[in-house]
């Protein structure tokens, strides 16, 4: 016997182009089902789970389309969750208890939220036919490529009794398995250095989000979550790079969160389909900086349109950077007259190449003007790191550092800019790059 109360809380027009009617409907859903799950084990032994209690409220978007001058005057529904305001369901091992098992109780949780939310959870939508007719274009279907670079994070709690946490990160669009990444592990570290490339397929980016959760590593035990952060896909201009600081917190819905769990740092980049990409090497017309060129082309050259995710290669971007460091600005004091000896090292953390400054006694706003040039094998996934020291008689002291990728670099061709000093109470370094694309050596 299922028990369940169903009802509607509001209802709303959203305004849609003349071919359609969209309805939101808000409702409220309380049963008691008879849901048995058989979950297979490690060892191969079935556990059969029982959910319970389910309590639900959200917004359903209710779509009638096309419009037809026949009776019932549509012809196809379109029906999908909106807005999943609240979700509420008690586990039970059949003839036992699920907490009794450790860790199996929130994996599984967590699962049937996240199967819950992308079965049925916008862009994802169910079509019923109510007229004949083909109405294959209502089905979802990918409209673009996100690209993200994880490229550090700082100040994260620290979850390990002894040491540090070994931090990794979580990111999708979708929370379907295949297409979720994972990024390597940093042992031991609050303040982890990534520099990783993702690419997520995007199906609607007026509605979708990139989530990113942060975990620590616990070996053979369950990671333990440090903090999440979202960004609205809404937010991003098309083909335009945007580098992005978001403050973790332990629950998106609540979102307010007064412990402080950290920051993660983000370059993101939006490339609907059908639109020109801005990375292109000059000197090779058929070369791109991503594979969305090649996607545009509905799967050629071997690319799987259906998941141009999957089947890209990530491409070489060459070139010579040159960098100017010009000055800095309001340097903290480490010694007794309130100076410091400045001056600045230069890393490209994936080709290993160092360079650093001339140093500049006593003083918080040194001007340096020196230029070095990079030869950089591979632009997209490299990283720039700059970091100010005091030097010491008897040794050195950081000061603070700035981190940055060169896509913005690889974009625009010359960049002159004021970067604030991370890690320091003040501080800022003026730089002028410029970026001289090379041609790409075949065979």
């Amino acid at each position: 016997m299922i028990l369940s109360c169903f009802h509607s809380i509001g209802v709303s027009i959203i305004e849609g182009d003349a071919r359609e009617i969209i309805m939101e409907l808000e409702l409220q859903w309380d049963g008691n089902p008879n849901i048995v799950l058989d979950v297979k084990t490690i060892v191969g032994v079935g556990l059969p789970v029982q959910v319970k209690n389910i309590g639900f409220t959200g917004v359903f978007r209710i779509i009638f389309k096309p419009l037809v001058d026949e009776f019932p005057c549509f012809g196809a529904v379109c029906y999908s969750l909106r807005e999943k305001k609240n979700l509420d369901f008690t586990l039970k091992v059949v003839g036992g208890d699920v907490s009794a098992i450790p860790g199996i109780s929130d994996t599984l949780e967590a699962t049937i939220r996240d199967a819950i939310e992308d079965s049925i959870t916008w862009p994802v939508r169910k079509i019923i036919p109510i007229l004949p007719g083909d109405y294959s274009y209502l089905e979802l279907k990918p409209v673009g490529i996100l690209e993200v670079k994880l490229i550090q994070a700082k100040e994260l709690s620290n979850k390990d009794i002894i040491g540090k946490s070994d931090p990794f990160a979580k990111l999708f669009v979708r929370p379907l398995r295949d297409r979720m990444k994972s990024s390597k592990t940093i042992s031991n570290s609050t303040n982890p250095i990534w520099n990783e490339h993702f690419g997520f397929v995007v199906e609607d980016e007026s509605t979708q989000h990139l989530t990113i959760r942060i975990y620590d590593d616990e070996g053979i035990q369950a990671a333990e979550l440090i903090g999440c952060a979202q960004v609205a896909l809404k937010d991003l201009e098309p083909g335009k790079v945007k580098d992005v600081w978001l403050k973790l917190v332990k629950d998106l819905e609540i979102q307010r969160d007064q412990k402080n769990r950290g920051q993660v740092h983000l370059e993101l980049l939006y490339c609907p389909y059908g639109t020109e990409s801005a990375f292109m090497n000059p000197d090779d017309p058929d070369f791109r900086l991503t594979m969305l060129e090649k996607v545009l082309n509905h799967g050629s050259d071997g690319i799987d349109k259906t998941d141009p995710i999957k089947s890209r290669k990530d491409p070489i971007v060459r070139g010579v950077l040159s960098m100017t460091v010009i000055s800095a600005e309001d340097l903290p004091s480490t010694d007794l007259m309130g100076k410091s000896d400045p001056f600045v090292e230069i890393i490209l953390k994936k080709s290993e190449q160092k360079n650093r400054t001339r140093v500049l006694n006593d003083t918080l706003n040194p001007i340096w003007n020196q230029t070095f040039d990079f030869v950089i094998e591979d632009g997209l996934h490299e990283l720039l790191i700059l970091e100010v020291w005091d030097h010491d008689t008897f040794g050195k002291n950081k000061l603070g550092k700035c981190i940055m990728t060169l896509t913005r670099i690889i974009l625009e061709g010359e960049v002159m800019d004021s970067f604030p000093l991370d890690g320091a109470e003040s501080g800022r370094l003026n730089l002028h790059l410029k970026w001289t694309p090379q041609p790409i050596m075949r065979d």
